[in-house]
């Protein structure tokens, strides 16, 4: 079995911690936080508790890293390089140079190395998959992550936080874009932005991206407008609607909209025990660091598009 142990218990941290303490493929050794009052649920949930995580690389197999961005690189480099498996939160950097590395040196220790790009494990987009499939000609895609239920993010913007999510789905339902342009504004600091427009282009269709702290709404869904087709896919909701209406300038066919059947899930449970059954067999995830790499590549091109007001060629 096994032996894992957490580094970070923020918010999404607790979640991690709750889930590895119910898989069965995995045996949860301990977990680390710079905040000693921490320990008190690390004893919830039966397990120890360390303030320095390098104290707990002796004892572990894996672990999952669940900190601040900006300090994800010196974490995860410091326990490949002890040999362990790593399994690391969305952006897995923010710098694709430091993610480019990272994926290096987990190959040369034949480590694997996953990122948290949960999308991959919504049913939702698997489902979406296979309706991909006979859906016809792709004409463009919609997509939104907005909401402004709690306060943002300081360890980076919007493109990276919320970016990084529909980015890295676009490119496991379609490959990687072409070309790329933003459009973003910094309203909350001069450091990070706030909302951003991101337009994706691939060689027949483009895709539009909004993803905005500021938004009244909390919305994480997708509008596929293709040939055949025309698919509304809801992310939170893991929901999709399949509206079978054909465009044309001689005559527009329409029939009912349907409603896809989707065995629900958690997740971030199937992500972690994926993570925990590649490291049992080696096999890479569908999340690898190498997916985790693109991913930031492109929030980079992203911003650079913004700033410099140009299309970029990726």
């Amino acid at each position: 079995m096994i032996k894992v142990g957490l580094i970070g218990t923020g918010k999404w941290g607790e979640n991690h911690l709750r889930v590895f303490s119910e898989l069965e493929n995995c045996e949860l050794i301990g977990v680390a936080d710079v905040d000693p009052e921490k320990e008190k649920m690390a004893k919830e949930f039966n397990t120890g508790f360390f303030t320095d995580y390098k104290e707990l690389l002796s004892l572990v197999d894996a672990v999952s890293i669940v900190v601040p961005t900006h300090i994800h690189y010196k974490i995860a480099k410091d326990c490949l390089l002890e040999g362990k498996h790593v399994f690391i939160e969305k952006p897995i950097t923010l710098d694709p140079e430091e993610a480019k590395e990272l994926v290096d040196l987990a190959k040369e220790k034949n480590l694997i190395l996953a990122v948290g790009h949960l999308f991959r494990y919504n049913p939702a987009v698997l489902k979406l998959k296979e309706l991909l499939e006979d859906a016809g000609d792709i004409h463009y895609t919609t997509m939104r992550y907005i909401h402004s239920s709690k306060p943002p993010r300081k360890d980076m913007g919007v493109v990276f936080n919320f970016g990084s999510h529909l980015i890295d789905t676009m490119n496991f339902l379609f490959g990687k874009p072409k070309r790329v342009f933003c459009k973003k504004i910094n309203y909350l600091s001069e450091e990070r932005e706030d909302y951003a427009n991101i337009t994706l282009g691939y060689d027949s269709f483009a895709a539009n991206l909004e993803v905005s702290w500021l938004h009244p709404l909390k919305k994480r869904d997708m509008w596929i407008i293709a040939s055949n087709k025309k698919i509304y896919i809801d992310f939170l909701e893991q929901k999709i609607v399949v509206h079978p209406i054909k465009i044309s300038y001689d005559k527009n066919e329409f029939s009912e909209p349907i409603e896809i059947e989707i065995k629900k899930n958690e997740p971030l449970k199937d992500e972690l025990k994926s993570f925990c059954e590649s490291v049992e067999s080696g096999n890479e995830p569908i999340n690898s660091g190498k997916v985790g790499f693109e991913a930031v590549r492109i929030c980079d091109f992203c911003l650079k598009s913004a700033d410099s007001g140009k299309e970029m060629e990726i």
